[in-house]
């Protein structure tokens, strides 16, 4: 096995974000040691027997600072916050984004946000860096606590708007196909049938038509990553804009919009409903195609 496959494997339980890119990056920045000295060749095959001494950085103890990013924020009260996520705007601090994130901008605006994560305070669920739409923020622990109970329990509504490639040949259906991730590329899920694979629903609705494109309403009933991405690739209807499941640039964006968050409110006990306007872009780029 390649050695940087082999650390791939060995960490992805305590390290689970470590992507094989990110290990090549540290081997070949001298952060690998073997017999004392650096081994540079991520390449190498490894043997038995081998040891070798991986150096990362440990961002846990990395102080989070507030940074002025400018937020719409549709609601708030003393428990939560629901704000209308930008295109662009990376949820939590990970490799390859340690600043310049949703954290740092809600540390700005708020004076006070839920540490039951203390490197992601607020952060109950996420959105894609290329998903918009509403979001909720907690701002203490106890309505955290609440509200990922009720995504554990699949009890929020959420309703997305997608531009997704070719004509749609039903009004409406139910996708129920189990994600896991891709046997072969690791930063990936995919539909399969495997031991390590979870059960996935979606319901989709189709708005509009035309020969090349669909505007579709999303409902997912569970919360796998990537699913209504890797549900709608599966379908033959990939999301325009989508480069990892749909090796299309005919949008200047990644066509999915949370449009929709409905939920018991933890302290009031009663439902709420969020909305936001689906993005000009897309029934602009659906008019003139």
């Amino acid at each position: 096995m390649r050695l940087d496959m082999f650390l791939m494997e060995s960490l992805k339980s305590q390290l689970s974000e470590l992507s094989r890119t990110h290990i090549q990056k540290l081997i070949l920045s001298a952060n690998l040691e073997s017999e004392g000295r650096p081994f540079l060749k991520p390449h190498y095959k490894i043997k038995a027997g081998q040891e070798f001494t991986l150096i990362i950085e440990d961002t846990n103890n990395q102080a989070l600072s507030a940074e002025e990013i400018p937020l719409n924020i549709i609601y708030q009260d003393q428990d939560l916050a629901v704000i209308n996520k930008p295109i662009g705007l990376v949820v939590h601090p990970a490799p390859g984004n340690y600043e310049h994130t949703l954290v740092h901008a809600l540390l700005h605006h708020f004076k006070e946000l839920s540490t039951v994560n203390p490197q992601r305070p607020g952060i109950v669920h996420r959105l894609d860096k290329e998903t918009s739409g509403v979001l909720v923020i907690a701002k203490n622990n106890s309505a955290h606590l609440n509200l990922a109970k009720q995504f554990a329990q699949h009890s929020i509504k959420r309703k997305y708007i997608a531009l997704v490639k070719g004509k749609m040949e039903f009004d409406e259906d139910v996708i129920e196909m189990p994600i896991g991730r891709h046997p072969l590329k690791r930063k990936n899920m995919s539909v399969g049938f495997g031991k390590k694979t979870r059960y996935a629903k979606t319901y989709y609705r189709t708005l509009k038509r035309s020969d090349q494109f669909s505007m579709l309403e999303l409902e997912p009933f569970t919360g796998r990553t990537h699913q209504l991405r890797v549900h709608l690739a599966f379908l033959g209807h990939p999301i325009l804009g989508d480069t990892k499941y749909g090796r299309n640039n005919e949008f200047s964006r990644m066509a999915l919009h949370a449009r929709y968050l409905g939920f018991v409110h933890p302290r009031t006990g009663k439902f709420v409903e969020f909305e936001s306007c689906v993005p000009a872009e897309f029934n602009n780029y659906f008019k003139a195609k």
